[in-house]
């Protein structure tokens, strides 16, 4: 597969969900990048997390439990790799510190017409895990439900008490 424009994959090991969110990109960057938003809309419809570590800086690692709606416990470890405010995150996901199976992500935050265009690319260490992902665990629905949250807690919860 071949680029073919923003929000297209560019390899067979890649997924990207992308959203626009109605505010300014530094009140969306911090959305995502502080523990007390995070928890607030973190993962797909009807899911919560509990944060057991944060420690926001590039080597820095999030260790939480991702709670699905079905009631099942999901471990979560993200550490970030490059912090670029308020433009780029670029984070290694997995279940825990040194998961074979961890995968990247680089998301960008681009001012648009319409406020904050987020895009979230996330390459896979094999085509089987993007796939797997994909199919089983419905990682791109999961990812646009999760901007979803994002946008609909940015807008609706954030941006009220960040105007005043």
């Amino acid at each position: 597969m071949t680029a073919t424009g923003p929000g297209e994959p560019v390899t067979d090991r890649e997924t990207v969900v992308s959203r626009t969110v109605a505010a300014p990109r530094e009140l969306v960057f911090e959305a995502f990048t502080e523990v007390r938003h995070l928890s607030r809309w973190w993962g797909p419809e009807g899911s919560s997390t509990t944060t057991r570590a944060f420690e926001f800086r590039a080597g820095g690692e999030w260790v939480f439990t991702m709670h699905g709606p079905d009631g099942t416990d999901y471990p979560e470890w993200i550490s970030w790799t490059e912090i670029t405010p308020p433009a780029k995150l670029a984070m290694v996901h997995g279940e825990y510190r040194d998961d074979p199976n961890a995968f990247e992500s680089v998301l960008t935050f681009e001012p648009d017409e319409a406020g904050t265009r987020i895009e979230m690319r996330t390459v896979f260490a094999t085509k089987e895990l993007r796939d797997e992902a994909v199919e089983k665990y419905h990682a791109i629905d999961g990812g646009q439900q999760t901007l979803s949250k994002l946008a609909g807690y940015v807008t609706e919860t954030l941006q009220p008490t960040a105007d005043g």
